[in-house]
């Protein structure tokens, strides 16, 4: 099977991050890669959990504000290695271009059933902000606007409503975009993820 040329940099990201704080890019892997992807959430979707909101102590489960499934990737998964070794690139590429200080990535799978969704909220703990760029990467194969399930993002222009079509990546600013889930009426796989900055040291 040939593979058609992949784009090797990742100017309009940077642009797009430089100018407004959040980007699109389509055919961030190609479809082989994004249904292997999808083929390995459905084989691990038993082991999935259901996504809570907050952190430590204030931890919760609550599905009037959130009701997807995840499941943590880990830095070494075999399987996922087109993707992890591709968003190394991109925040290799943001870091030489940005001076983003990105240090690490933490991603999960995202299993949205029909009819789940996720409220207006910012993808930063209060009193942290390590979490510095949010990417999301879709799975879903041939989908159509009438499937809903959009991510509606609130910028400063007015919400942006993006396709959760499969290869497409969403990529923002962390810090500055609240955003939703919007119900969808099947399922809905994503891959989700933040780039990190170190935690500053207390002296």
């Amino acid at each position: 099977m040939t593979r058609r040329p992949r784009v090797s940099g990742f100017d309009y990201v940077v642009e797009g991050l430089a100018d407004h704080g959040w980007a699109l890019c389509h055919g961030f892997l190609d479809g082989a890669e994004i249904e292997a992807l999808a083929a390995l959430s459905r084989e691990r979707r038993a082991t999935f959990q259901h996504a809570g909101i907050g952190r430590a102590a204030g931890r919760a489960l609550d599905t009037a504000i959130r009701g997807d499934d995840v499941l943590w990737l880990d830095e070494g998964d075999p399987d996922a290695q087109a993707l992890l070794e591709r968003l190394a690139d991109l925040q290799a590429t943001l870091n030489r271009s940005l001076y983003l200080g990105l240090a690490t990535l933490e991603c999960h799978f995202a299993a949205y059933p029909a009819g789940a969704f996720y409220k207006r909220h910012l993808d930063q703990h209060r009193g942290q902000d390590t979490r510095a760029v949010t990417v999301v990467l879709y799975l879903n194969r041939d989908w159509l606007p009438e499937h809903g399930g959009q991510l509606r993002l609130y910028t400063e222009a007015g919400p942006v409503d993006v396709q959760p079509q499969g290869g497409t990546l969403v990529v923002f600013l962390s810090d500055r975009f609240e955003h939703e889930v919007m119900p969808a009426n099947r399922e809905r796989l994503s891959v989700s993820g933040w780039f990190r900055r170190r935690e500053a040291a207390v002296l």
